[in-house]
C-alpha cells in the first residue's frame, strides 16, 4: 500500500476555470516547497505543460522563503523537474491508471489531478469510461469541484449537491467558486452551500489578466509563450493564496487512502513484451545504446513523458532536437520519432529549414524506423498549405475548416516499425488539418471503431499516421522500435 496526498480537481462543465486554477494550486503550493506532482486526465498534452510550469517556476520563486503554511511538510525542489503526466482510461486502460499514477507521484508530497470536460463525461458512448469521475474512482481521490458562479447565486447549491449525489463512489469533498463577481456575491454562493454538505474551500473573483490565449486547437502551448506564462503562473498563485483555503485543501489531500498495488515501471513492461516476442533483439543487449532523436521545440510539443521512458528502457539514448533551429539531425540517429503539435503554424520557418528536411528524407531512405504522430506526418509529406516539407510521403496536406476529435480503436495493416500486423490499439484524432492521400498503399492502420476506414502510411520503415497511441498500452511498440534502430558507427 503506498499513501500519496492526492486531490481530483474537478468541474461541471468544459470552460468552468479547471486549467486556471489547478495551475494556480500547483504553483501555490510550490511556492511553498510542496513537491508537487502534475497530473491530467484525458489524452490532452497542452494543458500539462502548463502543470509543469506552475510548478517549476513556482519552485524556483518560492523556495528561498517557502511559507510555513505546508506544516513544514514539503521539502523544496529548486528547478522542479517533474513532468506533466496524463492518466487515460480508454487509451491505456483502467486497470493502467494507478500504476501510471504512483510512477509519476513517487516521491511527492502533494499530487494533483486536472479532470477534463464535465466530473462525468467520458467516452462517447462508453457511460463513465475515461471520464473524471471514473479515474478518480480508480484514484480513490477526493474530488474539489471548481464551479463558474458567474451567472448563479442559490441554485449553486442545488448545482453542487447534484454532482455530489450522482455517483456515491465519487467523494466530491469540497467545492471553489470561480468567476465571483463581488464580496457579497461570495456571501450569497456560501450562504446557499452551507446546507449542502459540501465544503467551500475557496472563492476567486473573476479577471482577465491570467486568461491563456486560445487557437484552433485550444490554449497555445507553454513552449511557445513561455515568459508570459511564468507570469500568468505566479499571478494565478498570488488568487489562489488570497482567495483559497491552502491548508484545508491539504489535509483534504492528506485524507485519502492508501493505494494498493505496485508503481508502473518501464523497463518491467519491456522485459514483459520481449518475453511475448520470442526472438527480440533489445534485451540481448547491444555493444552501443542506438540513438533515437526526439523531435520538440515549439512546433513538436505534443509527447507523452513515458515514451521517452520507454524507449530509454528498450535501450535507446533518447535526444531531442529542435526542427525549427537545428539543421541536422543528432549525431549518430539510427531513429526518428516525430509527436505531435503545430506545423501548420510554422510551416514557412519548418520549410526554410531545408539542410535538416534533406537530412530527415535522407534518414528514412536508408531504413532507419521513423515514427510520427499528427504533425509528424505533416512535416513527413510533400508539402504542407503549399510549403514543401521533407517529402518522405508523397501527400500534401492543408489546414481544414472542420476539426477531426475523438478516440479511436485501430488495428495494424501490416508489419510496421511500432507494430506487427494484427496488433490492436486504442488511439485518439485531434487535428484541424487534411492530407491527401488520407492513407498510403500501405496504410498504417485500419480503424475499426467508430468508423472503418485505412489511414495513415507504412512505407519502408516509416510509419506514420493522426493517430496518437499512448505507448504505457503497447509497450512493445517502443521495443520493437529500438530493436529496428541502427546502432552509432564505431
Amino acid at each position: 500500500m503506498v499513501s500519496v496526498p492526492r486531490l481530483v480537481i474537478a468541474a461541471p462543465a468544459s470552460g468552468s476555470g479547471k486549467t486556471t486554477v489547478t495551475a494556480g494550486l500547483m504553483a501555490a503550493f510550490a511556492e511553498r516547497g510542496l513537491d508537487v506532482s502534475p497530473h491530467k486526465v484525458g489524452p490532452d498534452y497542452i494543458d500539462p505543460g502548463y502543470h509543469a510550469l506552475a510548478i517549476s517556476s513556482a519552485a524556483s520563486s518560492g523556495a528561498s522563503g517557502a511559507s510555513s503554511g505546508a506544516s513544514g511538510a514539503g521539502r523544496s525542489r529548486v528547478g522542479n523537474t517533474r513532468l506533466g503526466r496524463n492518466l487515460d482510461a480508454y487509451l491505456c486502460g483502467p486497470d493502467r491508471i494507478a500504476p501510471l499514477f504512483l510512477h509519476g507521484a513517487a516521491g511527492c508530497d502533494l499530487a494533483l489531478v486536472e479532470g477534463v470536460m464535465g466530473l462525468f463525461d467520458g467516452a462517447a458512448g462508453q457511460g463513465e469510461l475515461a471520464s473524471t469521475a471514473h479515474v478518480a474512482k480508480l484514484l480513490r481521490a477526493p474530488v474539489v469541484l471548481v464551479v463558474d458562479a458567474s451567472s448563479q447565486s442559490r441554485s449553486v447549491a442545488a448545482l453542487v449537491h447534484g454532482f455530489a449525489s450522482w455517483d456515491p463512489e465519487v467523494r466530491v469533498a469540497g467545492v471553489i467558486l470561480n468567476k465571483v463577481a463581488s464580496d457579497r456575491h461570495e456571501a450569497m454562493l456560501r450562504e446557499a452551500l452551507e446546507g449542502c454538505g459540501v465544503p467551500v474551500f475557496g472563492a476567486l473573483r473573476r479577471t482577465r489578466a491570467v486568461r491563456a490565449p486560445s487557437r484552433h486547437l485550444g490554449l497555445v502551448p507553454v513552449a511557445e509563450r513561455h515568459a508570459e506564462a511564468v507570469d500568468s503562473a505566479a499571478a494565478l498563485a498570488a488568487r489562489v493564496r488570497e482567495g483559497c483555503d491552502l491548508d484545508g485543501l491539504l489535509a483534504l489531500a492528506r485524507s485519502a487512502p492508501p493505494l494498493s498495488g505496485r508503481p508502473w515501471d518501464p523497463e518491467e513492461e519491456i522485459h514483459r513484451a520481449l518475453d511475448a516476442v520470442p526472438g527480440a533483439g533489445v534485451r540481448g543487449g547491444r555493444a552501443a545504446r542506438p540513438v533515437v532523436a526526439v523531435a520538440g521545440g515549439a512546433a513538436f510539443t505534443f509527447s507523452y513523458a513515458e515514451h521517452a521512458e520507454l524507449l530509454t528502457a528498450a535501450g535507446a539514448r533518447v535526444v531531442p532536437f529542435d526542427p525549427l533551429r537545428d539543421e541536422r539531425l543528432p549525431e549518430g540517429t539510427g531513429g526518428l520519432v516525430i509527436g505531435g503539435g503545430f506545423p501548420e503554424v510554422y510551416a514557412p520557418e519548418l520549410s526554410a529549414n531545408e539542410p535538416l528536411r534533406t537530412a530527415v528524407a535522407g534518414l528514412a531512405a536508408s531504413g532507419a524506423p521513423i515514427a510520427a504522430e499528427c504533425a509528424g506526418l505533416l512535416y513527413l509529406a510533400h508539402s504542407l498549405d503549399g510549403e514543401p516539407m521533407c517529402g518522405v510521403l508523397a501527400a500534401k496536406a492543408r489546414m481544414s475548416e472542420g476539426l477531426t476529435l475523438g478516440y479511436r480503436e485501430a488495428v495494424a495493416v501490416s508489419d510496421t516499425s511500432l507494430a506487427a500486423a494484427g496488433t490492436r490499439v486504442r488511439g485518439h484524432e485531434f487535428h484541424r488539418t487534411t492530407i491527401v492521400p488520407g492513407a498510403g498503399p500501405e496504410p498504417a492502420w485500419g480503424l475499426v471503431h467508430p468508423e472503418r476506414r485505412t489511414e495513415g502510411f507504412a512505407q519502408g520503415d516509416v510509419h506514420a499516421s493522426y493517430l496518437h497511441v499512448h505507448w504505457a498500452s503497447v509497450p512493445g511498440a517502443a521495443a520493437r522500435f529500438v530493436d529496428r534502430c541502427a546502432p552509432p558507427a564505431g
